[in-house]
């Protein structure tokens, strides 16, 4: 079993940035997909950044391409989500995900190919 930990939520003031760690711990992997989602209050969850391990590909929503950064250790499984020029829109619960495979590129929206997630952590943006 893969175990995600997710950290560096907080409040922010509009245009402000935050950091996002998610590290693995157990049976991790070599090969892997790490994604990040976020859910607002009343609002389905939805797809914010992906990338694989292999060659490192990005995909990002593009509610947050140009202000957002994922990126990945190298020789571990864990990664982070750089968020920049934050607005109230992004006030959310964000979630870590990972499959242990390097997913093709049009699955890296889906919430369901993604078996590991973590508990998530509250991103607040607000002056």
């Amino acid at each position: 079993q893969v175990q995600l930990l997710e950290s560096g939520g907080g409040l922010v003031q509009p245009g402000g940035s935050l950091k996002l760690s998610c590290t693995a711990s157990g049976s991790t992997f070599t090969d892997y997909t790490m994604g990040w989602f976020r859910q607002a209050p009343g609002k389905e969850r939805e797809f914010v950044a992906a990338i694989r391990s292999g060659d490192n590909k990005v995909m990002y929503a593009e509610s947050v391409k140009g202000r957002f950064t994922i990126s990945r250790d190298i020789g571990k499984m864990s990664g982070h989500l750089q968020m920049n020029s934050l607005t109230p829109d992004d006030t959310a619960v964000y979630y870590c995900a990972a499959r242990g495979a390097n997913l093709n590129y049009g699955s890296f929206t889906r919430s369901n190919v993604y078996p590991y997630w973590g508990q998530g952590t509250q991103v607040t943006v607000s002056s």
